[in-house]
């Protein structure tokens, strides 16, 4: 049973590992493609409030520009998105796309008219989406996951304000207001692992024998337990009354 357990873990950290691995596969070698060939793909971002821009809400997580901001997204992501997958197999499919779809849609709606490029936003809303299920959900393994992400990029928090010139505060802001929003609208969407057991649940019949009183005794009224004890002195009575009645050979 072990064996089969520790097989079943690591099939699904596998798979947990598969679609970061390949989206950012995609993405070094769209980003490698134009700089061995000169190319510039900024008109691909997001561009606020012009229908054209609207294609950026699908394709600016893919386009970056340089080296070091590819870089520092792709560590985060791989991070964030692996343990989304891993540990919240039952919605990481469709908190992904929410976050990303939502996320551009935002920048799109409310940022600067300039074009915004990046996986920031997305990385945005899945700190915020690991960090609000420990608000959210408030089970044990939630808010130990939520602590980690904390402690390991509470510097991000520092990007949801505009203290940097060329960086688009407006989609890691927008990234992050989403992404707690996705913890809060699948936040009734447990995992198994997170679904507490009645510590009454599994008591046998023996079980039972160890307390003074039955577990159910204060989930009755005082009349319906009056009338379990009238019942009990009653067959008391009648297996006295049998006992006296009988002859025993000795």
């Amino acid at each position: 049973m072990e064996k089969t357990d520790q097989s079943s873990e690591k099939r699904l950290l596998l798979e947990s590992l598969k679609l970061p691995v390949i989206f950012l596969l995609i993405i070094w070698a769209i980003h490698i493609f134009q700089f061995i060939f000169g190319l510039r793909w900024g008109f691909l971002g997001v561009y606020p409030r012009s229908f054209s821009g609207l294609k950026g809400i699908f394709t600016s997580p893919f386009i970056h520009g340089d080296f070091s901001h590819l870089f520092n997204n792709t560590i985060p992501f791989f991070v964030l998105a692996t343990m989304t997958l891993y540990f919240y197999k039952k919605v990481a499919i469709r908190s992904i796309l929410m976050i990303y779809l939502l996320t551009g849609l935002s920048v799109w709606l409310i940022a600067r008219q300039t074009y915004h490029i990046g996986l920031s936003g997305v990385v945005f809303g899945l700190f915020a989406f690991v960090l609000g299920n420990g608000i959210f959900r408030r089970n044990i393994r939630s808010i130990v996951l939520a602590l980690i992400v904390f402690l390991l990029y509470s510097g991000m928090l520092v990007g949801l304000f505009p203290t940097e010139e060329g960086v688009s505060w407006e989609s890691h802001a927008s990234g992050f207001v989403i992404g707690l929003f996705t913890a809060y609208f699948y936040k009734r969407e447990l995992e198994a692992e997170e679904i507490r057991q009645s510590p009454w649940e599994e008591e046998t019949e023996s079980d039972n024998l160890a307390y003074f009183l039955p577990r159910d005794t204060f989930d009755k009224t005082k009349a319906e337990r009056q009338r379990e004890a009238e019942e009990r002195a009653r067959r008391r009575n009648e297996n006295d009354d049998w006992i006296s009645d009988s002859t025993f050979d000795l």
